[in-house]
């Protein structure tokens, strides 16, 4: 799969050097959802039936971001690299990463399809229901359909509906924000994930009984609401079950600024300071509370670890 990255205008000898006739799925694919998958799948489908190379249009950063707008689309689902490694599992044979700045943000639907699509080589384009281009989101799958007329093809694809509601990158933070993992993993198609390199902690964990790893959560993952989870970690390789705590510590610690990731593993003795892991949040058990003494807080941790190991062990063998 080739990776191209494009910042308009585009320039002659980059269009040239890169196009070849094609079936286009645009979208900036947050999170790359199960209704994402649907419009990509239909691209690539598309593009085999015709004989045309299979490709995906996304754009970084995040126009939300771009354009100043706060809330929850500061921080992506999925980062850039990640989000590509999805496009290569759907079977895409290139991918367009198109720099989202202000001069981009700025051009009509028209200069979007004559300036972009046409010196591409796009003979049809693959769009969601909801699909905006242009400044300001004037332009409509129907606009894309009268200004791609007479050579490049519109095909719009309906939402992707389950439990009665479209599947959204919204819907997802929503579950995420809410302590509903399960829930986000059945709109993504699987669990959600974050990733990062554990880093010094405290040590107070392993004082406890506990040893746990401190993860600094690498930029551009959504971090869950705060609490404590049943996950799956992948690190060196290996798959381990565990359960993890998103929070303050509000036992030893009246003011920590920011939340910290600490997760303890099972059965795994491992030296891993400084080395990547990957986390599935797989179930929410309970918030995160300041226990009144240290035994308390050793038995809240040993239920912790027995109700996740429990739901853990139903969740391996589905």
């Amino acid at each position: 799969m080739d990776v191209i990255s494009l910042q308009y205008p585009i320039a002659d000898s980059a269009a040239a050097k890169h196009a070849k006739p094609k079936t286009l799925a645009i979208g900036h694919f947050d999170g790359v959802h199960r209704g994402h998958q649907n419009v990509i799948a239909q691209a690539v489908a598309s593009a085999r039936a015709d004989g045309l190379q299979g490709a995906v249009m996304t754009f970084h950063p995040h126009p939300k971001e771009v354009l100043g707008r706060s809330g929850q689309y500061q921080v992506s689902l999925t980062p850039l690299d990640d989000k590509v490694e999805c496009f290569r599992k759907l079977g895409v044979d290139v991918v367009y990463i198109v720099q989202f700045d202000l001069e981009f943000a700025s051009v009509t639907p028209s200069e979007f399809v004559d300036l972009v699509l046409r010196p591409l080589q796009v003979k049809r384009a693959v769009v969601g229901f909801d699909f905006t281009f242009g400044a300001r989101g004037a332009g409509k799958p129907e606009t894309l359909w009268s200004l791609g007329e007479p050579d490049i093809g519109v095909e719009i694809v309906e939402p992707f509906i389950q439990d009665g509601d479209k599947v959204s990158s919204t819907r997802i933070r929503e579950a995420l924000i809410g302590g509903r993992p399960e829930e986000a993993a059945s709109l993504l198609g699987e669990p959600y994930e974050v990733r990062g390199v554990v880093v010094q902690g405290e040590g107070r964990g392993r004082k406890l009984g506990y040893p746990t790893a401190n993860i600094g959560v690498e930029a551009g993952f959504f971090v869950p609401r705060q609490g404590v989870y049943a996950i799956m970690a992948e690190v060196e390789g290996k798959r381990v079950p565990g359960v993890l705590n998103i929070g303050v510590k509000p036992t030893f610690h009246d003011n920590l600024p920011e939340p910290v990731m600490e997760a303890h593993l099972f059965d795994f003795n491992s030296d891993i300071y400084g080395k990547t892991v990957s986390i599935q949040f797989i179930a929410f058990l309970r918030t995160e509370k300041k226990f009144g003494s240290i035994d308390e807080l050793i038995a809240q941790i040993h239920s912790d670890g027995d109700q996740a190991r429990a739901l853990l062990s139903a969740y391996n063998k589905k």
